[in-house]
């Protein structure tokens, strides 16, 4: 066994999308979505393998043809609409440790649905988990709402209140607390945290903040839409 961490970076892509169908094989700017995300992971120094987990034959065969490693196929009862990503997580770490006798000490996944996070976002992650006792490392993004200002939610009478009233109302944007959106650009996981907790929400948790347009998350066709919009524009400049 070797004294350097294993890290592994995982690219989960389920074949029965709902907000976009097939997104993960969709075209974008000529390239299926996946290939963005398999690229990004290959100009990642601090990954030392990345695998794909799927349910689906043609996603696999497609991320082959980009040279990704699809080491095994994932269970149908994983590949559900209800099922849990950490569950994912979980049998992907069991399978490859299975596989290589090695153990998998960090796990980052990029979400197939950001396709503008660079390399770069993901090292932050990784060299941030790595250089702490954090359990979990997210990439985030500073959002257009903030619920201490500009979100609401409704009571059962139906009427809209703050959704995190403070004691004198905020009238400012400048003055509500900071909060951060969340982003799947890259989640690092430290092993144990895999099964110490139940989800990521109950860990100790870091963000790294990445630009706003790098963070977007591909969910609807309206996102797959802006997208297309901002790398037309980047390639324009």
């Amino acid at each position: 066994m070797t004294s350097k961490l294993h890290v592994v970076g995982s690219i989960c892509a389920r074949g029965g999308s709902k907000g976009v169908a097939r997104k993960n094989i969709r075209l974008l700017h000529g390239k299926p979505l996946i290939y963005y995300t398999i690229e990004c992971a290959r100009a990642c120094p601090e990954l030392d393998r990345t695998v794909i987990s799927t349910d689906d034959e043609e996603f696999a065969q497609i991320a082959r043809q980009y040279g990704a490693e699809v080491p095994f196929m994932r269970p149908a009862y994983l590949a559900q609409d209800t099922s849990s990503k950490w569950d994912v997580f979980r049998h992907l770490v069991e399978t490859l440790e299975t596989q290589s006798n090695r153990r998998v000490d960090i796990l980052v996944d990029l979400d197939t649905g950001v396709p503008l996070r660079k390399p770069e976002d993901v090292s932050v992650c990784i060299q941030t988990i790595l250089a702490s006792d954090a359990d979990v490392v997210v990439t985030a993004y500073v959002p257009d709402r903030n619920p201490y200002f500009n979100m609401v939610e409704v009571d059962t009478e139906g009427y809209a209140r703050v959704s995190k009233p403070m004691e004198k109302a905020v009238t400012r944007r400048q003055d509500a607390p900071q909060v951060y959106g969340l982003s799947p650009a890259a989640y690092a996981i430290r092993r144990d945290a895999l099964w110490k907790f139940d989800h990521w929400a109950h860990s100790n948790m870091k963000v790294c903040l990445i630009p706003h347009e790098r963070a977007v998350d591909i969910d609807t066709e309206l996102d797959f839409r802006f997208v297309e919009y901002l790398m037309t524009t980047q390639n324009s400049q």
